[in-house]
């Protein structure tokens, strides 16, 4: 299996075309196509707080409708599916950028891209086990003796990631580091924690870089083990970087 999966994209379409381009992709049908057969997977969180969640959402879907792209949802993508199923969320962390891009266009528009989004979340499993097992993705990990559960248990921890219930002084949640604790021998490749520099430990690699911050956007390739990143032009925000040893 040969794969590039890409980190929390968050509405930051140009770089996640930069960074396809980058990897050998062609857009020429509209959708990035790499000449060799590799394919791209997504670790969630494709929108929200960048300019572009829209747009990201539709050539996601495409690539989707296509059997060329292997995604799982992160908290936003919940939070947005929540919102477009009609529950009660507050429009802030970032589904405030989304809902506005939405709220520019018509109904008929905007239903196109509820559908679209139902779809893709709905038909996509909460994390993914590929290459007979060898590689897993999930937006903010999976403890190695949950992999193959499905349980409310496990739902948070792949979407929020293994929070303690304190939180920090911004108000986000304090999250345990639990990459230092995996013995496994399948791959994890997960994002949720932004980091300066995409992190590889114990087999496992958290490749958001913040984008959506002012970092880059990342991508793994598998089976190669290598990092590949393009500049974000959005602003630097330092104090969204998390440091881990």
């Amino acid at each position: 299996m040969r794969i590039d999966i890409i980190g929390d994209v968050h509405g930051c379409y140009k770089e996640f075309k930069a960074l396809t381009k980058k990897l050998g992709y062609v857009w020429s049908t509209g959708i990035p196509v790499h000449p060799e057969g590799r394919n791209l997977g997504f670790v969630g969180d494709l929108t929200d707080r960048g300019h572009h969640s829209l747009q990201t959402i539709s050539t996601v879907y495409k690539l989707f409708k296509a059997g060329s792209t292997h995604y799982v949802p992160g908290n936003h993508c919940n939070k947005l599916y929540r919102y477009f199923l009609g529950n009660n969320v507050k429009i802030l962390h970032g589904l405030e950028t989304t809902v506005a891009e939405l709220s520019a266009l018509p109904q008929m528009e905007r239903d196109q891209y509820r559908e679209m989004f139902l779809e893709l979340y709905e038909r996509s499993p909460l994390y993914q086990v590929l290459d007979e097992g060898r590689l897993i993705l999930a937006h903010a990990g999976i403890k190695e003796e949950w992999i193959g559960e499905q349980n409310d248990r496990v739902k948070t921890f792949v979407l929020y990631g293994d929070i303690t219930g304190k939180k920090n002084e911004d108000g986000t949640p304090v999250r345990k580091d639990w990459a230092l604790d995996y013995k496994g021998d399948a791959w994890i490749v997960y994002g949720h924690t932004p980091v300066k520099e995409a992190r590889i430990v114990n087999k496992t690699a958290n490749i958001d870089t913040g984008a959506v911050f002012g970092g880059k956007l990342s991508a793994l390739k598998y089976p190669e083990i290598e990092v590949v990143s393009v500049p974000s032009d959005m602003p630097l925000v330092e104090g969204k970087f998390r440091e881990l040893d």
